[in-house]
């Protein structure tokens, strides 16, 4: 059997992944959230794992470190790389919304130019052009939400989930862009090299 390496997005997004792969009895050693260890083997010593930040993970898979990443779609489409994505874990569910205060509505749903604060520059760029709407974007890499606060922007991208941190900062969702969850992608020269290894995780990791 062919090693498999798996490329694991730090944070909140590993535990719930490794919940899933417990399940399929493939248990990484020693790997814990206080752990400073970064490569990791299994218990059986057929699976590498590390851990990476998240916009990373589609980099390792793209470039063949990894065999195997697991990340959330907002990782997905903001890095663009070369790869397969290949199964939805339904985990980490959220959206990728436009936000901004409730009087900017109409500007923002408009066709006037507008400037758009987000961590997620491709994203935004994209779904605009596809709207036709003319928008500076504006790289943030922190919280996005001071954007319209302080006058930089007159709306952000971001991820949503509860909207409370919109909701406190006096924000609200004017038009939701897509859904989000973690997804499994796949390096494609992996997947012709080490089918039979590779489809039988993915098989164990979409069942209930």
């Amino acid at each position: 059997m062919s090693r498999i390496t798996f490329a694991l997005a730090k944070g909140r997004l590993a535990k719930k992944t490794l919940e899933i792969l417990e399940k399929i009895n493939i248990r990484p050693l020693d790997l814990t959230d206080d752990s400073r260890k970064l490569v990791f083997n299994s218990s059986d010593d057929k699976y590498t794992f590390f851990l990476a930040k998240p916009s990373d993970v589609p980099t390792y898979v793209d470039y063949g470190v990894a065999d195997i990443g697991i990340v959330g779609l907002d990782t997905i489409l903001e890095e663009g790389r070369d790869l397969y994505e290949c199964l939805d874990l339904n985990v980490g569910k959220c959206k990728m919304c436009i936000a901004a205060y409730p009087k900017k509505r109409d500007l923002i749903l408009g066709n006037e130019w507008i400037k758009v604060a987000t961590k997620y520059p491709n994203i935004a760029s994209k779904y605009f052009e596809s709207k036709n709407r003319k928008v500076e974007i504006i790289k943030l890499n922190g919280s996005v939400e001071l954007g319209p606060i302080v006058g930089l922007s007159d709306c952000i991208v971001d991820i949503v989930e509860s909207g409370k941190t919109l909701k406190e900062n006096g924000l609200e969702v004017i038009e939701e862009i897509c859904d989000l969850s973690a997804r499994v992608i796949v390096n494609k020269v992996s997947i012709k090299t080490k089918y039979e290894e590779i489809s039988k995780i993915l098989k164990g990791m979409e069942a209930p």
